[in-house]
């Protein structure tokens, strides 16, 4: 008798062991697909490839705080479709100008049924240091795409 509660009993851990790595494995490519994104996020960027633009769903909210030298702050919304547009309109004067960012501190957290990624970036044309935090997630057709890009910036 102890003999098959004990099995049972190691059945039931060994079963929720299980349980525990596959959630464990889902959270990790969760976090893996976020970092890949994220890197073509990046490469595009750096590559002023106006396909930069496709890498946002066009439900994603996008908001940046720009304050300006006199210490006025202005907080500015733009609808996904919009702001996808100009960014494909804006790569090539970008690419004269050199304007590029570097990315340091780049941490992945869980949020919701996505990642949350955060990171320090600077202006390399501009030279000053903003926070940037992107929320991706799959959408509906398991593509994993940037929902929200709360952004800071100065004129």
């Amino acid at each position: 008798m102890k003999g098959k509660i004990f099995l049972t009993l190691l059945l039931a851990f060994a079963t929720l062991a299980q349980v525990t790595t596959a959630a464990e494995l889902k959270e990790d490519v969760r976090i893996t697909k976020a970092k890949r994104l994220f890197e073509r996020y990046v490469s595009l960027e750096h590559a002023f490839e106006p396909a930069a633009a496709d890498l946002y769903s066009d439900e994603a909210v996008i908001r940046n705080k720009r304050t300006y030298p006199t210490g006025q702050i202005r907080e500015l919304t733009m609808p996904a479709p919009t702001y996808k547009e100009l960014l494909r309109k804006s790569m090539p004067l970008a690419k004269l100008r050199g304007d590029t960012s570097t990315y340091a501190d780049v941490s992945y957290s869980f949020d919701g049924d996505g990642v949350r990624i955060k990171a320090d970036r600077y202006s390399n044309l501009k030279k000053y240091h903003s926070p940037l935090s992107v929320l991706v997630k799959p959408s509906s057709t398991g593509e994993w795409l940037v929902y929200e890009e709360l952004s800071e910036s100065q004129p």
